[in-house]
């Protein structure tokens, strides 16, 4: 998967109409001494078991870890701006995990320079603005009042159209999270910002991941649309038992294969596309 992404990116980068961002040069030849925050320490330690796991890393690859996260923390700030603003988490960088670069650190069989070029050219394309949250955060790719906000994309727009897909699509889960009080869009920025991490396979955020890089952005929001579809029995049975929220939290998506639904996912590309597609690139400079 990684040599197949790598190639991917790599040909779409190099042509300029493509590239929804400007290129920034890398600038951190010396990566500061700095220490790790605790989620990103637990993180590390979490992708490194796993990676071993999946047999994908072999050796001790914490510091190979730690040196990427550090180099895409300090080649994001060179696109950050500074906000004034009484929120935390808009002081400094991204405050959560790096789960995507993770991602791609581990599909790179834990080959950082190869993970961080791929990531610089991959910054360019309208996609990084979703799958790589800290992507846009603070990012002088947003519009003022966007970034002054604090509130990242996915919220705004993907998980916006997920509800408005719902709807149509499947009513009866729309109606569902109705009756249990809360959205969607909560559950969708849970599962997007760890990347489905802790709810899918492996193999499937592999397919997640390629699918929004080779087919476009939109799939992100198909891809929600399809798992909720694959829940709706259990979604149904939840909401009677009155613990909805605690399901989909806390549950792992079982049984969800990637292959099974990526025709009912076509078919939503055929129908929302260019309503979908054309709101993700609107909201980034």
């Amino acid at each position: 998967y990684g040599e197949l992404l790598e190639k991917f990116i790599t040909h779409t980068y190099d042509i300029p109409s493509n590239c929804v961002f400007e290129h920034s040069e890398y600038k951190g030849s010396n990566i500061p001494n700095e220490s790790l925050t605790p989620a990103q320490q637990l993180g590390i330690k979490i992708v490194i078991r796993y990676g071993r796991h999946l047999g994908v890393l072999t050796g001790n690859k914490e510091q190979d870890l730690t040196q990427l996260l550090q180099q895409c923390e300090i080649f994001l700030q060179q696109q950050q701006v500074p906000v004034s603003s009484p929120l935390l988490y808009l002081q400094g960088c991204y405050p959560g995990y790096d789960w995507f670069a993770s991602s791609m650190f581990l599909m790179m069989s834990g080959d950082t320079e190869k993970t961080f070029t791929i990531l610089q050219k991959f910054s360019s394309l309208l996609t990084s603005a979703y799958l790589w949250l800290p992507r846009l955060h603070i990012s002088k790719h947003l519009a003022v009042d966007i970034r002054a906000a604090g509130i990242h994309p996915i919220i705004f727009c993907t998980a916006h159209y997920v509800e408005m897909l719902m709807k149509t699509e499947i009513p009866l889960v729309f109606s569902a999270f109705q009756m249990s009080g809360f959205t969607p869009s909560q559950i969708c920025q849970h599962w997007l910002s760890q990347c489905f991490w802790n709810y899918l396979d492996w193999s499937e955020i592999c397919h997640y991941v390629g699918a929004c890089i080779l087919c476009g952005a939109d799939y992100q929001v198909y891809m929600c649309i399809a798992i909720f579809k694959h829940l709706q029995q259990e979604i149904l049975q939840h909401t009677q038992t009155q613990d909805l929220q605690v399901f989909l939290k806390e549950e792992a998506i079982h049984g969800f294969k990637f292959g099974d639904h990526l025709e009912f996912m076509e078919s939503l590309e055929q129908m929302y596309r260019p309503m979908v597609l054309k709101e993700m690139k609107k909201y980034c400079i």
